[in-house]
């Protein structure tokens, strides 16, 4: 078992007075209501409790990061937290930009499954989020790397990636419906899955491994939905790798079953495992690779390292454990 002081912050997160100013990084491309009406319930809420705010709203999402970090640069200067308004792939970006600062991290999750939020009780709806964004205490919580990315639920290639990008494109067609991401799921299994061969190392031991899809999990809401035991990894600061063996498609339809059920740690064609620190290697020569993390999809060079960060992500959770919410 790895030290479990190993990867903590060397300083406790400060406390919080109730006062501070927030800086909002307000993505309006995200969630499945409409954007301006939850634009204006987050501002007629935080301006009847009479806290200070700016939102910065993000119209094009290639400027995320850029207005993520200028809510740090604010949140720095007036001694304020920086908070995420939008799904997975903004509370990724924005979280990205404020661990490396130390600083008070607040969310205002509108994701469709809402994992990380939910972790921590925090709810998806937009009355409870601000009332525990109101009144929260500070939660130190662990963040995984890929190449030095951080991600916060999860981060995969193969197959998985490819689910992720059919699954944006119905939503796209049919809205952001849980109903939905079946239905793409059950169409993209159809096709037959490419096969990767990887090696990966890990704690000085090296296996080979031929599978459809990798999934490196940091969310234990995530993992225990599925059904996977490894959930407890996550509290020796260490994240858990799964992965398909080789199977044909109807075998892959009985996993998404299974996983549904939570049952998917039962399968004898699932591997998985917890680590410190994991690298991936491609055979065959392959250098360039689809990947995603936290449901955004992006190509990187092999090999890729998976660790945990050295820092601790201090998240706004409620202080009232009467509102948590991980349903």
């Amino acid at each position: 078992m790895s030290d479990p002081t190993a990867h903590q912050d060397s300083k406790p997160p400060a406390q919080l007075s109730g006062r501070e100013p927030l800086f909002i990084v307000f993505n309006g491309g995200s969630g499945n209501d409409d954007s301006a009406r939850t634009r204006a319930k987050i501002e007629e809420l935080l301006g009847q409790a009479g806290r200070t705010f700016t939102l910065l709203a993000v119209d094009d999402p290639t400027t995320l990061p850029q207005v993520a970090e200028r809510a740090v640069k604010l949140a720095g200067d007036a001694g304020g937290v920086v908070v995420a308004a939008g799904g997975d792939g903004t509370l990724n970006a924005v979280a990205a930009a404020v661990l490396p600062s130390g600083l008070p991290f607040g969310i205002l999750p509108r994701g469709t499954f809402n994992y990380f939020g939910r972790t921590y009780g925090i709810s998806r709806e937009t009355e409870e989020s601000v009332a525990s964004l109101l009144d929260a205490r500070i939660e130190p919580v662990q963040v995984g790397l890929l190449d030095g990315r951080p991600f916060l639920v999860n981060a995969s290639l193969g197959l998985y990636p490819q689910l992720l990008e059919d699954r944006e494109a119905y939503k796209q067609k049919l809205g952001r419906r849980r109903w939905v991401a079946l239905i793409s799921a059950i169409v993209t299994l159809m096709r037959t899955p490419a096969r990767l061969d990887l090696e990966l190392s890990s704690h000085g031991e090296r296996r080979l491994l031929r599978t459809p899809t990798l999934v490196v999990g940091n969310n234990a809401l995530q993992l225990e939905q599925l059904g996977l035991p490894d959930a407890a990894h996550l509290e020796d600061n260490r994240l858990v790798a799964m992965a398909a063996k080789p199977v044909g498609t109807l075998a892959l339809y009985g996993l998404m079953v299974m996983g549904a059920l939570s049952r998917l740690g039962e399968a004898s064609n699932v591997i998985s495992f917890g680590f410190d620190t994991l690298t991936v290697r491609p055979r065959g020569g392959r250098r360039r690779i689809k990947v995603a993390m936290d449901g955004e999809i992006f190509w990187t060079r092999a090999p890729l390292v998976f660790a945990v960060a050295p820092q601790r992500l201090h998240l706004l959770v409620p202080r009232d454990s009467s509102r948590l919410d991980r349903s």
